[in-house]
């Protein structure tokens, strides 16, 4: 097996010089950097993974993962995931310290970042689209921690790398579905879990991007449910009604099954409710025939590609080869929704 040592006596440089090459991690003259990869290459090299996590265990890296994700069962399938993959890393003696938190408080979020931050070496973190939080991860990101944004995004900041759905795409195929279910007269109304979360915000905007060219399209009203199906429920029933008229609602997070309880509810079986994710809650609403359509965010890519992004990054010494890993939005319809499961 080809070594380090022998690419470096071979280029006539030092063991680190060929390692910083071989990891990525910069700061060597361009004309030795490709002196070393024609090398490496030419003598069919590859890294000793019993070394690799020797080394590791020697650095013991340590991850902290935060999201927002009591109450919200959608994370359910990616802290799955990213669970395995945390078990599966631990040989290389990678640990991984776990946090939550209910809803979109930034106070709250700088505090568990605050926390965690002198235990660790990289942050992957569901961020509140906030400016003190986006100061906490650069703060982060300047004291020499890795940060990965998973599920939403603050473009903002000075992450790494995100890891995540494409927002704005993900509105407009919701607007589009509604244009295709709904009678021509289109009546909407918008639960979206916060204002304060980039992600929602873009679903918005891609949503009524497409709508600009309905018509006769009224957007009645937006309500904040803060991902939670009770509140969901509440503003439901107060756009139900304040506006009679309405014959959609689009669900832009968590809450599909508190507004489908709503439609129960008040006996309007007219209402097309096109929503998010494909948990459980949501499957049953949709065999009732009350959520039309669902869009699936891929949650235990999301969880899987964060991790090794983060691993790759932490034991390995490679930095991501994207800034931004988007999963696609994939239309779910009562017919095809067992896929996910």
């Amino acid at each position: 097996m080809v070594t380090i040592k022998q690419i470096a006596e071979l280029c006539g440089v030092s063991r680190g010089t060929v390692d910083r090459v071989l990891n990525k991690r910069g700061n060597v003259k361009p004309e030795k950097e490709r002196l070393i990869v024609e090398m490496a290459k030419k003598l069919n090299y590859r890294p000793n993974p019993a070394g690799k996590a020797l080394a590791a265990r020697k650095k013991h890296p340590v991850v902290g993962v935060l999201i927002a994700s009591e109450g919200v069962d959608f994370f359910a399938d990616m802290l799955n995931t990213m669970h395995h993959a945390a078990e599966r890393f631990s040989s290389y003696g990678m640990e991984v310290i776990w946090r939550s938190m209910k809803g979109f408080d930034a106070a709250e979020q700088c505090r568990i970042i605050d926390e965690l931050k002198e235990k660790i070496s990289g942050l992957i973190i569901n961020p509140v689209n906030d400016s003190q939080v986006i100061a906490k991860i650069n703060e982060c990101v300047a004291a020499g921690l890795f940060v990965v944004t998973i599920n939403n995004d603050v473009e903002a900041s000075q992450r790494h790398c995100y890891v995540g759905s494409d927002y704005l795409q993900g509105g407009r195929t919701a607007g589009a579905l509604l244009k295709m279910l709904c009678p021509a007269s289109l009546k909407a109304g918008v639960l979206l879990g916060s204002r304060h979360m980039l992600g929602h915000q873009q679903r918005l905007q891609g949503f009524q991007e497409i709508m600009q060219d309905h018509p006769d399209f009224t957007l009645l009203d937006v309500a904040e449910t803060a991902d939670d199906d009770m509140q969901a429920y509440e503003a439901a029933r107060k756009l139900i009604s304040e506006h009679p008229e309405v014959n959609a609602l689009f669900v832009v997070s968590s809450g599909g099954y508190g507004t489908a309880r709503a439609i129960q509810a008040a006996k309007r079986q007219d209402i097309t409710i096109v929503a998010f994710d494909t948990i459980p809650s949501t499957i049953e609403m949709m065999k009732k025939g009350l959520i039309k359509a669902a869009l699936y965010q891929h949650p235990h890519q999301q969880g899987r590609r964060a991790m090794q992004v983060m691993f790759d990054y932490l034991v390995n010494g490679s930095r991501p080869e994207k800034s931004a890993y988007i999963m696609r939005n994939e239309i779910r319809i009562l017919e095809n929704v067992a896929d996910d499961n």
